[in-house]
């Protein structure tokens, strides 16, 4: 070993002793002749300094060096004299007297500071990623990842779970994203898919007796990019046999209370995890991934406003629109540019415009509609609202869907400026019951809410022969602060409903057959009831470091436009590669 010790584990309980350290300069100074710089490896930091007359070579050496420079270093632990210490260094009581220096290897100025934690252009840190990686925002992030799935693998294991790992090169079918498609050099005009998910493989281990089956699955999926996106992403799979929903939900809110309370220093706000079904949801917070660190919930107010003197409220009612709202505490000093800001944000979600009363402290209103109802019926509002003086009152008129969307954004837009969001807090919960299935105008067809193998709440089986737009299905999601980071559910199990549920979704049985006859098939040798869930890991670890986005918190992520700035993919293959897989490069215009 070129170390014998790690910078980073040194105190005042080795003075005296002799080391040898490897690493690299985090900072170097010069204070008239007597060099110091500090070294650092993965563990921390430790302040290295050299006697030019007790080692010259030695000091030497520490005067070649600078940021960056790998050096191996041989020395003796000595205290730091009195006032000299550093309290914010974990080894600031001690420095190491170098006897011998080596430079294992120069280095050129970095790009950008590595000692420390500044901000820096993300395209300039995804380029030089290696460098970015060795700040310690980011080394933080990946042995937090690291420990989370640890975590994971070691709960799972201890509850009879067996790891199993499945294809990365499988068979497309559609699961709500685009495929990355592989060509086939030796199945000419054939392809491979990346799986999105390994959803039939894992339901397929159940049918193979395996009973408890995990796994930290790569998927992929060919979609538009945001700051919780990747085309490539891991999530852990998990697939129990025997089981009831609660008993997916029970062992999963177990890990996360134990995951959270042992990998992170976040406060988790609830425990138990409240459990709201998707109309609630939606009733409350216009979402199915409610942020429940913070209040402000909606309020629907359709009944007051639809016979009001407000004709925009009136005349939505009257054409099975709603009215609701929401009560921002405080808000009644917000500027009129501030509330035309949150206008600005409605209308991106599709709403026509937005509807305000500000209570000021005094008892003095401010309004845009105000004007046009009785006292009798502001009061009402009002009293319906639970407003108190000082409060600013919001609104929406229009169709429940763009209702729910709007106000669920300017929830989080006021919840953000209020500074409610708080990162140090998990607010986590279950939303379950959702719809089966969803409309789909367009295509005259019912298509999955969530995915094809979801089973349908026992109760509401004959709904699919009767009225499948009001069926439920056996889907849980996990939400923390906004965010889903699990989505499951108990699968269907045998053939003739899952038939069933391709006939609804508008799937010919010859097209079923070709995608799916392995499954089918399958369901004929005696499946087991089952069900499971997928936590993303990245979204996971996202939240417990506190990050903005998930690219914090893996070692080399893609951009927005799902590109690697640093190697240069994707890139240009050699004509003779596409010759080979039979495939041939067209304008995209053509």
């Amino acid at each position: 070993m070129l170390k014998t010790h790690n910078c980073g584990e040194l105190r005042a309980t080795y003075a005296g002793h002799t080391v040898l350290l490897a690493g690299w300069v985090n900072r170097w100074r010069d204070h008239g002749g007597v060099v110091f710089l500090d070294l650092r490896d993965r563990s921390g930091v430790v302040q290295i300094t050299a006697n030019p007359d007790g080692a010259p070579e030695a000091h030497a050496a520490m005067q070649q060096a600078r940021g960056e420079y790998v050096l191996q270093i041989a020395g003796v632990v000595r205290t730091r004299p009195e006032g000299l210490t550093n309290p914010d260094l974990p080894t600031g009581a001690i420095e190491v007297v170098a006897h011998q220096v080596k430079i294992l290897n120069p280095a050129k100025t970095p790009p950008f500071y590595i000692y420390d934690d500044k901000p820096v252009d993300e395209a300039l840190r995804l380029k030089y990623r290696y460098l970015d990686l060795r700040r310690g925002r980011m080394q933080r992030n990946i042995i937090l990842r690291h420990r989370v799935v640890k975590y994971i693998r070691d709960y799972l294991d201890e509850r009879g779970f067996v790891e199993i790992e499945t294809p990365i090169l499988f068979k497309t079918t559609p699961e709500g994203a685009r495929d990355y498609l592989v060509p086939s050099r030796v199945h000419p005009g054939k392809f491979y898919a990346l799986p999105q998910s390994p959803q039939q493989l894992k339901q397929l281990l159940m049918v193979a007796g395996y009973e408890r089956y995990f796994q930290i699955a790569r998927c992929f999926r060919d979609e538009d990019q945001r700051g919780d996106r990747q085309p490539e992403f891991t999530q852990l799979d998990l697939e129990m046999s025997f089981v009831e929903q609660g008993d997916v939900m029970a062992l999963t809110e177990e890990m996360m209370i134990g995951l959270v309370e042992t990998c992170s220093d976040r406060e988790l706000l609830t425990k138990p995890f409240p459990r709201l079904t998707y109309q609630e949801a939606m009733t409350r917070f216009g979402t199915d991934r409610p942020d429940l660190r913070f209040g402000m919930e909606l309020v629907d107010v359709s009944d007051l406003a639809a016979a009001c003197g407000f004709g925009i409220f009136t005349k939505t009612v009257a054409g099975g629109g709603q009215v609701k709202g929401i009560r921002a505490p405080g808000g009644s000093t917000y500027s009129r540019r501030e509330i035309d800001e949150l206008t600005a944000l409605v209308q991106q979600s599709g709403a026509k415009g937005l509807a305000w009363l500000a209570l000021g402290q005094e008892g003095k209103m401010r309004s845009s509609f105000a004007k046009f109802l009785t006292e009798d019926e502001v009061a009402g509002i009002v009293e319906r609202m639970e407003a108190e003086l000082g409060d600013l009152l919001l609104f929406v008129a229009d169709q429940p869907k763009i209702v729910n969307i709007a106000l669920s954004e300017l929830r989080l837009e006021l919840g953000e400026r209020m500074g409610l969001r708080d990162r140090s807090v998990l607010a986590l919960c279950w939303v379950v019951e959702f719809p089966l299935f969803e409309w789909d105008e367009e295509g005259r067809r019912w298509d999955p809410s969530h995915h094809l193998f979801t089973s349908p709440m026992p109760e509401d089986m004959p709904l699919l022969e009767t009225n499948p737009g009001a069926a439920r299905g056996q889907q849980h999601d996990l939400v923390c602060n906004g965010e889903e980071i699990a989505g499951g559910s108990i699968r269907i199990h045998q053939r003739q409903v899952q038939e069933k549920v391709f006939e609804l979704i508008g799937l010919d049985a010859e097209v079923a057959q070709e995608r799916f006859g392995h499954m089918l098939e399958a369901f004929e040798y005696g499946t087991p009831p089952h069900g499971g869930i997928a936590p993303g890991i990245d979204r996971l670890v996202m939240l417990l470091a506190g990050e903005p986005n998930i690219r914090e918190v893996i070692a080399f992520p893609k951009t927005q436009q799902a590109a690697d700035l640093m190697a240069g993919a994707p890139s240009p293959v050699e004509p003779e590669q596409l010759k080979e897989l039979h495939i041939r490069v067209v304008d995209g215009d053509r």
